[in-house]
Order: structure tokens, then C-alpha cells, then sequence
């Protein structure tokens, strides 16, 4: 019987045909589901994206107190000002910053011979550049550290008074030396200033801001989405200052207020409840001006 013709290489030819055939299928199949995978991913990532926060600029610090609240807030003890110098005193001087969408602050100080006041203002927007974070959601980060710093018990209710404190209240006030510096208000200090620095009622209360009537560092209810008030009573060689600072969260803007009375005559304590019920005074308006 005749044998068929051999031809060298024929078969290493099919081999190698039939080889690049089963690559091919299989590189096309594996390329398809990356792009798949790839497609299905970005989409997850875009559907989970956080929502920018409500605030995309800044108002001008100085000028979103009422001027008859700043002239409130720094009395001048009979003083006369010039028109030039009254615009000088409650037009406050603006902090320097370097990008007024991102943070702005104002200051304002007045001297009297009852002491110095000092009030400033500070209002921070707060941007999450992570997709899975919202801006509140940072902001909110960023608040729980001011509090946390500023010692603030947990689900305070304000109930305690610094003339009697309990537990909660003496953490809320942070160092020993603040928790001595107030024992002459309770105890060597008499009249209204002692009265009220002990955390007692006084003339200037305002009983629906906290009907407790405590002036202990406390978080605060109704008051943007998140608020505290910190209180400390500082004594030094030069005289005694008292610092009231309230600092609220509304969406993803942080304000702090921050307002103080100095006084060279240690026997007379600066007014806790004045000083407080004017700072809490300020930041309502301030939440109502940031709503409009």
C-alpha cells in the first residue's frame, strides 16, 4: 500500500494554530470581566459617594453679629465713644486668613475700668475629601475633638453647679488648679458677683436658656445640630479673668464663640451667668443668621 506524503512541520503548524486559537478565547473571556468588574466598581464607588454638606462659603465674621448685640456684650461703663470711635470698637477687627470660604474670625475688645472684655468669633467649614465621609460627617469628627478637649462630661444635663459639684462636674472642669481657682466664689466672695459665679441666679439669667440655673461646662440642647459651653474661672498675679466659650456644629460648618472678662480686683469675680447668658445669647442668633 502506498504511503501518504509527509510534510515536515505540518503538524506542529496545526498544533500551534489550535494553541493560539484556545488563548485567544480565553484572553478575550478573562479581558471582558475585568472591564466588567472594573465598570460594576466604579459604579459602587459612585453610588456610595457622601453628600456634600450645605455650606458652600462663608459669611463675613465681623459683620454677622447684630451691632446692638456686640455693644451688649461690651459695655462700656458709662464711657462716651465718637462715632468714629464706636465703628472702630463694635466694627471688630477680621482675622487674617487664607481662604475666607474655608475659615473666617473676628475679635473685639473693650477696656473699662471694671476690667477688660474680650469677644471672638470663629467659624471653620469643614470639607471631607474622602468619597465614604460626608462633610457633616467630618464636621462632626471635628466637633467630638473640641469636646472631648474641653472635657465636657457625656450626656450632661447641666444639673450640677459649680458650688456643689459632683463627679461629672468637677471632670467638666478640666485641671485642679481651674476647680480652685473657683472655691472663692462659693465661699469667700459675697454680693452678686460671688452669687453668681457660684452658679446662683442671678439678675441676668435667663431662665428659659437653661432652667437648671448651672453654669457647670455642659453640652447644650436645641443649639445647631451640636453644642457645648465650657466655663473657667483663671486666676493669675495680674487679676482674675473668667473665659465662657460656646461652640456649636451646624451641618458642616463648627463656630466658636469665645468671650471673657478680666478684672485686677480679685475680689471681684467676673458674673458666670451673665457672661454665659450672653455668649448663648450670641450663638442663637448666629444659628439663626447661618439659616438663612
Amino acid at each position: 500500500m502506498p504511503r501518504k506524503p509527509f510534510v515536515p512541520g505540518a503538524a506542529w503548524v496545526a498544533a500551534a494554530a489550535l494553541a493560539v486559537g484556545l488563548t485567544g478565547c480565553t484572553g478575550g473571556s478573562s479581558t471582558d470581566g475585568g472591564d466588567a468588574d472594573a465598570k460594576s466598581g466604579d459604579a459602587a464607588t459612585a453610588s456610595q459617594a457622601a453628600e456634600p454638606g450645605r455650606y458652600q462659603t462663608l459669611p463675613e465674621a465681623c459683620g454677622l453679629p447684630a451691632r446692638g448685640t456686640v455693644r451688649g456684650m461690651l459695655p462700656g461703663d458709662g464711657q462716651h465713644l465718637s462715632r468714629t470711635e464706636a465703628e472702630k470698637l463694635y466694627g471688630g477687627q477680621a482675622d487674617i486668613t487664607y481662604d475666607t470660604d474655608r475659615r473666617v474670625g473676628c475679635r473685639w475688645t473693650r477696656e473699662t475700668t471694671a476690667g477688660t472684655r474680650h469677644l471672638s468669633l470663629d467659624i471653620q467649614r469643614v470639607v471631607s475629601y474622602d468619597a465614604a465621609v460626608s462633610d457633616d460627617d467630618k464636621a462632626q469628627g471635628i466637633y467630638d475633638s473640641k469636646e472631648l478637649a474641653a472635657q465636657i462630661p457625656p450626656g450632661d444635663t447641666g444639673s450640677a453647679s459649680p458650688a456643689a459639684p459632683t463627679p461629672s462636674a468637677s471632670k467638666g472642669k478640666g485641671a485642679g488648679a481651674d476647680a480652685q481657682a473657683n472655691t472663692p466664689a462659693t465661699s469667700g466672695t459675697s454680693g452678686k458677683k460671688g452669687a453668681a459665679a457660684s452658679g446662683s441666679p442671678s439678675g441676668s439669667s435667663d431662665p428659659s436658656a437653661d432652667p437648671s440655673g448651672s453654669t457647670a461646662p455642659r453640652v447644650l440642647d436645641g443649639l445647631g445640630d451640636a453644642a457645648f459651653l465650657n466655663d473657667r474661672l483663671i486666676t493669675a498675679d495680674s487679676g482674675v479673668h473668667r473665659d465662657v466659650t460656646v461652640v456649636f456644629r451646624t451641618s458642616n460648618v463648627i463656630v466658636t464663640i469665645t468671650y471673657d472678662q478680666w478684672s485686677t480686683d480679685k475680689s471681684m469675680l467676673p458674673d458666670s451667668q451673665e457672661l454665659q447668658d450672653k455668649a448663648r445669647s450670641l450663638a442663637g442668633e448666629l444659628v439663626d443668621s447661618l439659616s438663612e
